[in-house]
């Protein structure tokens, strides 16, 4: 199962949607605003990311910056971020794309393509 977590005002997001509908890819879509990743989903892209928690954050989100994540993420334990990812949409990367083990964040056609290639 393919879960995407989108965000409507989002042009990636979009762009994600359209390539996937495209292709014919089964998958479903759930509001990230509304329903955020759960902590283990966020635990299986942590590990794609080889432990980058940087890379799980919507970094030039208002949010964000409104938060001075940038400043503190370096001091804050993986519970910490899991907690704050879990509880607001607005600061996770998006697209989020998990299947089982693997999973996507951002949208970028040459990994998108790549990631389906070695389904």
């Amino acid at each position: 199962m393919i879960r995407v977590y989108s965000y409507k005002g989002c042009d990636s997001c979009r762009k994600a949607l359209k390539w996937l509908k495209k292709r014919e890819i089964d998958f479903d879509v759930v509001p990230i605003r509304e329903t955020p990743p759960s902590r283990s989903e966020l635990a299986t892209m942590l590990a794609v990311f080889d432990g980058n928690i940087k890379k799980l954050f919507n970094s030039s989100g208002k949010d964000y910056r409104d938060m001075k994540l940038g400043e503190k993420l370096s001091a804050m334990s993986e519970d910490e971020v899991f907690d704050l990812l879990s509880s607001n949409g607005n600061l996770v990367k998006r697209p989020f794309m998990i299947s089982g083990e693997r999973g996507l964040a951002g949208f970028n056609e040459d990994s998108w393509t790549l990631f389906f290639e070695t389904v």
